[in-house]
């Protein structure tokens, strides 16, 4: 017996200016010249030599990805992150769904991060009507005009709205593109579907971003710099939303996978900075490095000399470069941080520091010429 799909249309949302945040952007954001917390001087000399990876791997003109989990946004990290940007520290960003959510509310409306506990035990929990329609909005815009989902969304927040077709252009390349480009005649479908739901006009919607200055997303649009999005279906709030459509987002994750596997491809003498994401950086970079070096054995090139730096907060209770693998027996066999980089090749480093810490000691770093 088939299971049912649950109805959207039988949601009732809120609009988002009536959710209590917890995080204010202008009250809680990170400056980047904040002194980092005290810092075990193990773990200092550490993010000192990770400075000195970055900056010489950058004076070669080597690659430099960064891929963090949520948190670094949510807990107001971004202006930091936007320093190293323009600095010109940084040549790709990657971060999971929920990481995308959390810096377009900061430059919507300037706050983000519900109570969980609360709005769930009242069913209300992730349904707020401004995020899940404009977010949905824009993917699928970005979807028929070739966008990444990062980029997708980083455009709509940098030019504070989105520009939408005619619906009778939406309806010739749907009909007319299907045998010739019949990725893109889908992609008309999508957005054409969309288009005639929700009623939408053609032309420029603007959608006004009073924050947008504290958006990584915004900053990695203006500067050029590819900002990678890697979500899962059904982990974030924006799946809830009617205006969710599962092939638009498909289509701009695959083309940011693609675009992340590009940048792993020329790590070559990089850095790989995996900061706060337990699952997410460790699996597609798995993937990514699989398919990069796929292609370089078939031209004669090898992708093995570069550092790769592991944050988290978790102790290290395995040596895994001396002592190899932990048996299934071992809890440390499934910290998946741990557990995928130990086998990737370069030189990895494990430093247990908080974020924030380890954010504002690195640009202190750089900034400073040295360690």
């Amino acid at each position: 017996m088939r299971a049912s799909s649950f109805d959207r249309r039988r949601l009732r949302f809120r609009p988002l200016g009536e959710r209590r945040s917890k995080v204010l952007i202008e009250r809680d954001r990170v400056e980047p010249d904040a002194p980092a917390g005290p810092l075990p001087p193990e773990v200092r000399e550490r993010i000192a030599e990770a400075a000195a990876g970055v900056r010489e791997a950058r004076a070669a003109g080597r690659a430099v990805i960064l891929a963090f989990g949520a948190h670094t946004i949510k807990n107001g990290l971004a202006p930091v992150l936007i320093r190293l940007l323009e600095g010109g520290w940084l040549t790709h960003l990657a971060t999971n769904g929920a990481g995308v959510i959390h810096d377009w509310e900061f430059a919507f409306q300037g706050a983000s991060s519900e109570d969980v506990r609360e709005n769930l035990t009242r069913g209300e929990f992730g349904l707020w009507e401004e995020t899940g329609y404009y977010l949905n909005l824009a993917l699928a815009a970005g979807a028929y005009r070739g966008l990444g989902y990062g980029e997708a969304i980083g455009a709509l927040i940098q030019g504070e709205g989105l520009s939408l077709p005619e619906q009778g252009e939406l309806e010739r390349e749907a009909r007319e593109l299907a045998g010739s480009r019949p990725d893109q005649a889908a992609a008309a479908a999508d957005l054409l579907d969309l288009v005639r739901r929700f009623e939408l006009k053609p032309g420029f919607l603007g959608l006004p971003h009073p924050y947008k200055r504290f958006s990584l997303q915004a900053a990695a649009f203006r500067l050029g710099i590819p900002f990678t999005a890697h979500p899962m279906f059904g982990q974030d709030i924006i799946y809830a939303h009617p205006a969710s459509l599962g092939a638009a987002i498909g289509r701009t994750a695959e083309r940011d996978f693609l675009r992340f596997a590009s940048s792993v491809g020329a790590l070559e003498g990089g850095v790989y900075l995996s900061v706060g994401s337990a699952v997410m950086s460790p699996m597609i970079f798995e993937k990514a490095l699989s398919m990069a070096r796929n292609v370089a054995f078939q031209e004669g090139r090898t992708i093995e000399s570069f550092r790769v730096y592991v944050v988290d907060l978790a102790p290290q209770s395995w040596d895994w470069q001396r002592d190899g693998e932990p048996p299934p027996d071992n809890p440390a066999y499934y910290l998946r941080y741990l557990k995928t980089f130990s086998r990737v090749g370069g030189r990895v480093r494990y430093l247990r520091a908080d974020n924030r810490d380890f954010f504002l000691l690195l640009l202190a770093c750089l900034s400073a010429g040295g360690g």
